[in-house]
């Protein structure tokens, strides 16, 4: 595996991974038009892709050859865990062959009822040869990750657990102190709006940085401009 995982991470290396996902409610959500997104970061210049669902997967590659970051989104009643959560959804991403397979590594129950501490194990002696990144959103979920044997730390869930939700993101302390004191690959990603956002998060020695809404949800970006003209002109210092 350490020849395969170290090609993988020497191509992403100091790269922009583009995360091409669109909801089933968002007017983008089809594994066409992610295949053709995914193929538009790749003429920008990115170096990798992060995807959710096997039929992106599948389409995605057949637009790009870059290394790809395979989730399955699946929500189980009961669990606030739903990112690639069981180990049916890590079966399929393998059996796609997918380079990186990332999971939800915080300390929330999984549907389940185990903990990553307790499944962890069980995948990587199944799939010993398998890239895996940990999705996590606090330093003591990316110590654990780190200790249970993961290959690479993502701040992903970072802002987006009950427990995080108030921080300002990107957290540039979290990825500080990660880069700093985890020998293996931290990738940055959640809250990255602008290059200025990028700069920050590589100076402070970044593996990779993952990119998405700013990038490949034009819903979403778009909201942002008419929310910043609402601010304007509710505040009445718009020039007559």
């Amino acid at each position: 595996m350490t020849d395969n995982k170290d090609k993988i991470f020497n191509q992403i290396k100091n790269k922009l991974i583009v995360s091409c996902q669109a909801l089933p409610d968002e007017p983008l959500h089809s594994s066409f038009i992610m295949g053709k997104m995914a193929y538009a970061a790749y003429l920008g210049g990115a170096g990798g892709i992060r995807a959710n669902s096997i039929e992106d997967i599948r389409e995605i590659k057949k637009n790009v050859k870059l290394p790809i970051i395979g989730i399955i989104k699946k929500v189980y009643e009961g669990s606030e865990v739903f990112i690639t959560p069981t180990e049916n959804e890590v079966e399929s991403l393998y059996n796609e062959g997918v380079d990186i397979i990332a999971t939800d590594a915080t300390k929330r129950i999984r549907p389940d009822g185990t903990t990553i501490s307790e499944m962890f194990p069980r995948l990587r002696e199944k799939y010993p040869d398998q890239i895996f990144m940990a999705d996590c959103s606090t330093y003591e979920e990316a110590k654990e990750a780190y200790e249970l044997g993961f290959d690479c730390l993502g701040t992903t869930l970072c802002g987006y657990t009950e427990y995080t939700k108030d921080r300002k993101l990107p957290d540039l302390e979290l990825i500080g102190r990660l880069t700093k004191d985890f020998d293996i690959p931290v990738i940055a990603e959640g809250g990255i709006w602008a290059p200025e956002d990028i700069k920050k998060v590589f100076s402070l020695g970044v593996h990779a940085a993952v990119v998405g809404s700013a990038i490949t949800r034009p819903m979403e970006i778009t909201k942002r401009f008419v929310n910043a003209i609402v601010e304007v002109v509710d505040s009445g210092t718009c020039v007559k």
